[in-house]
């Protein structure tokens, strides 16, 4: 669990504010919910990650 996951964890971070964003500007707010569940998704797994650098160190 190194580099890769950091990454796909960034890549979904970055998907969740482009849906977002999108669902902002065409007032779809289940797309801008949807954003909102990525962004908090990959957050939640990069803190793991961030976790598991920690105890390795």
């Amino acid at each position: 669990m190194g580099l890769d996951d950091k990454i796909k964890n960034a890549v979904e971070e970055g998907v969740g504010k482009v849906k977002e964003a999108a669902g902002r500007a065409t007032d779809d707010e289940r797309l801008e919910a949807e954003g909102h569940r990525d962004q908090a998704s990959a957050n939640t797994k990069q803190a793991g990650e961030n976790v598991k650098d920690a105890f390795r160190a």
